[in-house]
């Protein structure tokens, strides 16, 4: 059947790729990806791309050519399925019946290789051309005998962003797991070997993000042979680069998270002098504070900001910026150029009745208690509120404590749940139980102690700002639940009253950036991380931290000139 909209012009693959990234950054700060989450579900449960197809066609005018990225969807393109070699004359180390269910023929067959997958995949921009998660799902669909072969399969960062985006709402890692898990089993690990040397040659923290990013272990790879062999390449890679002082300017980077240590990493080795700033007594930021120690040790966390010191970098920890020191006084000191990269310390409090009860907390201060080796006091039969990284990380650490019972109550369903698929995995099969399209109405309690709290059912309805259903109470489904603690885990923000008023803020509370450059509406001030996106992952901060870097660098030159 023959389009009615004009072919789009010829544009080399390099140049494609760069402005879809460019095109996707901008529906970051936009309705646009929370439309075509929405999108998404309607498209793959009604085995149709038209409302897909429609949105493209009316965002052509807006975005120009970048949209025509994603128009060979519809101007004639075969879907994968539809190519001359199939998957069922492949010959494959993955038996094809898994393959099947893996790649959900269902979905794949709408599946016309938009590269929306790679446009919203952190590792793609991070990697250049070692990584393409639209390619590499190709490869594994029409040739799966030779996946294990190209290292770009242990370079997903299981963020789940090209989930998240897809049109047909394709798992990509789950598919990119399971190839993995063959390729270990069959012996093809050298891929793996490669894969790590790129991977510590682009990507800053490469000790953390191989724990709470890569996950070799989940492959059946021994996790302390991969992180000394990391240690190694870095070691040998920080011999032939030493950092030099060759650079004017001065920059201060407020914040010691994963997007500000990359930033003061990468400024550093660029020669500029760089200083972090950071609130908290230690440095790692939400790293330090939140995530458990069976997840990241304290030791390897060390090791990175270790690394960091050694390159130059001066670090003020226990400094409050806006509080012991403001950017005036920063300013009067030489610093010519900013970073803003503080995490979402800041917890959002319920309103709902008996918050001050005794046994009620809030899962940032309960997992910095405990990650700080203070003693935390936990219930025998805990509630956790909210569908997050943290909720999931507050469930398990809960448990581990020596909890008889975790209950997860969330108020949508499992698909809009914005935690990592894989972390609500491993979180129910450690033990932990979710209740979904149940949500809190009431905290009761003894002696102003927590008791009981009053649950309502819900159901979805229409589609939000988020791109998500919104859950509606069910009139008439209260029901009540016996507990002696609730720890609170949602909506986490950043913690932004320091800034200048200068600094505009988005409607949600974070920092508004130009998504190409990362500079704020403040001249010479960029941001990155949890300040910019929200909650987001250790990759996609990194990600942050690395294209702020290079504006910042790009800025501090262009002030000498």
């Amino acid at each position: 059947m023959q389009s009615s909209i004009p072919r789009a012009p010829s544009i080399p693959r390099s140049h494609s790729q760069k402005l879809v990234m460019k095109l996707v950054s901008c529906w970051k700060q936009t309705s646009g990806t929370q439309t075509l989450l929405a999108m998404k579900k309607r498209s793959s449960e009604h085995g149709t791309d038209s409302e897909l197809k429609s949105l493209l066609q009316s965002r052509s005018t807006h975005f120009g050519t970048g949209v025509y990225i994603c128009k060979p969807l519809y101007l004639g393109v075969s879907p994968i399925l539809e190519r001359p070699h199939r998957l069922q004359a492949a010959k494959t180390i993955v038996s094809k019946e898994v393959l099947r269910r893996l790649l959900n023929s269902e979905k794949l067959k709408y599946c016309y290789e938009c590269g929306i997958c790679t446009a919203s995949c952190p590792m793609a921009e991070l990697m250049g051309e070692h990584y393409n998660p639209r390619t590499l799902l190709e490869k594994t669909v029409l040739n799966p005998e030779n996946v294990p072969t190209p290292c770009a399969l242990w370079m997903c960062a299981w963020c789940y962003q090209c989930y998240r985006r897809c049109p047909q709402a394709l798992k990509l890692p789950d598919i990119f797991h399971q190839m993995r898990i063959a390729a270990v089993k069959k012996g093809y690990t050298q891929s793996f070997e490669k894969a790590v040397q790129r991977i510590v040659q682009n990507i800053p923290l490469p000790l953390v993000t191989t724990l709470v990013c890569f996950h070799p272990e989940r492959a059946g790879l021994k996790t302390k042979e991969v992180l000394d062999k990391i240690e190694q390449l870095r070691e040998k890679q920080s011999k032939a680069k030493p950092a030099l002082r060759t650079s004017d300017g001065k920059v201060a980077v407020i914040g010691s998270g994963p997007a500000g240590l990359t930033a003061a990493q990468e400024l550093s080795l660029e020669g500029y002098a760089v200083t972090i700033f950071e609130a908290l007594p230690v440095m790692g930021g939400m790293l330090g504070k939140c995530v458990p120690d069976y997840r990241l040790p304290k030791k390897l966390l060390t090791k990175e900001t270790q690394f960091v010191k050694d390159l130059g970098v001066d670090v003020r920890t226990g400094v409050t910026v806006g509080k012991d020191v403001s950017f005036d006084d920063l300013r009067k000191e030489g610093y010519e150029a900013f970073f803003i990269g503080v995490g979402a310390h800041k917890s959002r409090k319920l309103r709902i009745p008996g918050m001050d009860m005794r046994g009620v907390v809030q899962a940032l201060s309960f997992l910095w208690d405990v990650n700080s080796d203070k003693r935390a006091k936990i219930g025998k039969n805990v509630v956790v509120v909210g569908g997050g990284n943290v909720a999931m990380d507050t469930s398990r650490t809960i448990l581990r404590l020596g909890a008889d019972k975790v209950t997860v109550l969330y108020r949508r369903s499992r698909e809009e749940m914005p935690a990592n698929p894989w972390e609500v995995e491993e979180a129910i099969s450690r033990g932990v139980e979710i209740e979904f399209l149940t949500a809190p109405k009431k905290i009761l309690g003894d002696s102003g102690k927590v008791s009981t709290i009053e649950c309502i059912r819900t159901e979805l309805g229409e589609l939000d700002d988020t791109g998500r259903r919104r859950p509606i109470e069910i009139e008439g489904s209260e029901f009540m639940r016996e507990t002696d603690m609730v720890v609170l885990a949602v909506s986490e923000a950043p913690n932004l009253e320091f800034l200048p008023e200068e600094i505009e803020l988005n409607d949600n509370g974070t920092i508004w950036v130009d998504p190409i450059t990362m500079e704020t509406s403040l001249r010479g001030v960029f941001a990155g991380g949890d300040a910019v996106t929200g909650p987001a992952t250790v990759i996609e901060a990194i990600q942050d931290g690395k294209r702020a870097a290079q504006s910042i660098g790009k800025y501090l030159r262009s002030q000498g000139e």
